[in-house]
């Protein structure tokens, strides 16, 4: 067999794993609050910044439209944010939370350092493997 057929070489299959098994510690935590992984990250940038416009968004969570869209409109369904066209230009949507949807951050303010503590990293490991996962990212 050719070696670079081997799963263990790849490295995109651990990044994979890794990923799914970081993000699969918080559904626990989300389920008790209904809401996944993915609108998480859309508060978090929210929270961040309220207002942005979809391509913003979409750009700092590395998710296209046709993936942020529907997320989008079942969080808007729950009653957690508002999408508003521009007044200026039209094809300009902007994602606004709602006051449930800043709420929403009192709930999960304990869930970082509870999924944190179950990664086995050191501090300075995590700090390589963040400085190391934003410069493929980049």
């Amino acid at each position: 067999m050719n070696p670079q057929f081997k799963l263990e070489n790849q490295l995109c299959f651990p990044l994979y794993a890794a990923a799914r098994k970081v993000t699969g510690l918080y559904t626990p935590y989300f389920q008790e609050i209904g809401i996944t992984y993915t609108q998480y990250v859309v508060f978090l940038v929210l929270w961040e910044q309220d207002g942005l416009t979809m391509g913003e968004l979409g750009k700092r969570l590395y998710l296209d439209n046709g993936t942020l869209t529907p997320l989008l409109k079942k969080m808007e369904e729950k009653g957690y944010v508002n999408r508003r066209r521009c007044e200026q230009d039209e094809r300009v949507v902007r994602v606004y939370l709602t006051e449930q949807g800043r709420e929403l951050q009192n709930k999960v303010l304990d869930i970082p350092e509870k999924v944190g503590g179950c990664v086995p990293l050191s501090a300075e490991e995590s700090g390589t493997l963040y400085q190391l996962l934003y410069k493929i990212l980049a």
